[in-house]
């Protein structure tokens, strides 16, 4: 068989010339598809790589924000009752006999014929 390939030459004629550089221009274009196609492919991966990393960057830092607000809500809250509390102590404080009630308890002042004994929180040891 293979005394028969020796044998057999190749039709030199100008159809078989154009046959050839037909075939070498399909692949030359063939190749630069592929190479197109995967500049195109690792452009794209690229692009999608970095798109994903700035979303989970933006992801963590609207947790993180949204953490804080939570917190600051809860601040808030807590910060408005309070000044509702020191609101009303203000408007107590303006009472004359209120404001006499808290000397009398925690400065010892008295009334007159009035007696103050204080007492121990602690009970005795004994």
């Amino acid at each position: 068989m293979s005394e028969e390939r020796d044998t057999v030459t190749r039709i030199d004629s100008n159809y078989v010339q154009q046959y050839h550089a037909y075939i070498e221009r399909q692949k030359r274009k063939k190749q630069r598809l592929i190479r197109r196609l995967v500049l195109f492919s690792i452009l794209t991966a690229l692009v999608v790589g970095v798109m994903g990393v700035y979303h989970w960057n933006q992801r963590t830092l609207h947790a993180e924000k949204t953490e804080e607000y939570e917190q600051l809500q809860q601040e808030l809250v807590q910060l408005k009752q309070e000044e509702e509390k020191l609101r009303e102590e203000i408007e107590l404080l303006q009472d004359e006999d209120y404001v006499l009630d808290i000397a009398r308890t925690n400065y010892f002042f008295s009334e007159e014929g009035e007696l103050i004994f204080k007492l121990p929180d602690e009970d005795p040891s004994y």
